[in-house]
């Protein structure tokens, strides 16, 4: 069989490239606490191991040939790992909206990942699903996927039609519903509280609600965050699979 350095390189380098895509988005592999050198590393390490199995074969040198795989390889890389990343966001999203109920929305903190002052329930939020994430097992299979879209997709092979920014769209559009879903049993909570002081105000003027509000919606608001975490795995484990499909749904656009 003969043997082309040039097309090796290529071949390598496309399969390299969908791996830095997943790896620039991807939770966990993508946090700005990994450093690059260890990035760079898991980048090599699975080019290496994946290329063998997967590497493309034959493919087109001319200037705009590799700027299309180049292009290809990224888009389909980033499309894996966003689709996750929102989950997240969709979590930090939440945090936020919690923040603003409990009087958590000036407290702010540096999140590690992102190395940003971030609200402490936004945070809170993050890890609690970062842990999910881990726990479940995520992060394997975000590498299963990868392996497996080389399967579906070769490199080389992909392209991007505009029905891909309008999944991506209604992607990101999930963030919004899925934070309020998240939020809404301590939303509720501190709506009904506030209605709770409201009445007790009118009903005793000497009562010093302005005082007492903030304290009572704070710990009927953590106390209700505290129950609702036991059903927290579930939900996330519906919106990883949510993410997973919609993931599929983008490659299979790109295809």
């Amino acid at each position: 069989m003969d043997w082309n350095l040039e097309n090796t390189v290529l071949g390598m380098a496309s399969v390299g490239i969908r791996i830095s895509g997943l790896l620039l988005f991807a939770p966990f592999f993508g946090s700005d606490a990994v450093a690059p050198r260890i990035k760079i590393g898991l980048v090599v390490a699975i080019t290496a191991l994946l290329y063998p199995v997967c590497g493309p074969r034959g493919l087109v040198l001319s200037l705009s040939g590799i700027l299309r795989v180049v292009v290809g390889e990224l888009l389909v890389g980033l499309l894996i790992g966003l689709s996750v990343q929102l989950v997240f966001e969709a979590a930090q999203f939440a945090g936020q909206l919690m923040g603003v109920q409990v009087g958590f929305s000036l407290v702010n903190i540096l999140d590690p990942n992102t190395q940003v002052d971030t609200p402490v329930l936004s945070l809170f939020g993050q890890t609690m699903v970062l842990l999910i994430f881990l726990r479940f097992g995520m992060h394997r299979c975000l590498l299963r996927a990868m392996a497996a879209s080389f399967a579906y997709l070769p490199p080389g092979a992909s392209a991007l039609p505009g029905g891909v920014a309008h999944q991506l769209l209604l992607a990101a559009g999930g963030i919004w519903l899925t934070g309020v879903e998240i939020a809404a049993p301590l939303l509720i909570t501190t709506l009904l509280t506030d209605l709770l002081l409201g009445f007790l105000g009118k009903a005793s003027p000497q009562l010093p609600v302005l005082f007492l509000g903030l304290s009572v919606k704070s710990m009927a608001g953590l106390l209700v965050l505290a129950v609702g975490l036991k059903y927290w795995p579930g939900i996330f484990e519906q919106q990883f699979n949510h993410a997973a499909r919609s993931a599929e749904q983008m490659l299979h656009l790109v295809h």
